[in-house]
């Protein structure tokens, strides 16, 4: 499983609705709460696509 840098996690938002994520460290997922999403990270990189994103 895949750590990300805190660094990285500072600066990303949600390209829907521009507010910040939350890491999800079991499900390897940055979570938009405002959109309702949660954008996967495969091999370490986030998949910020909301086409790509799993709906919650």
């Amino acid at each position: 499983m895949t750590i990300l840098d805190q660094t990285l996690l500072d600066i990303l938002v949600c390209p829907v609705s521009k507010k910040p994520l939350e890491y999800d460290k079991d499900a390897n997922e940055l979570i938009s709460k405002e959109a309702g999403l949660a954008y996967p990270i495969k091999d370490g990189i986030p998949v910020m696509l909301p086409e790509e994103a799993r709906k919650i």
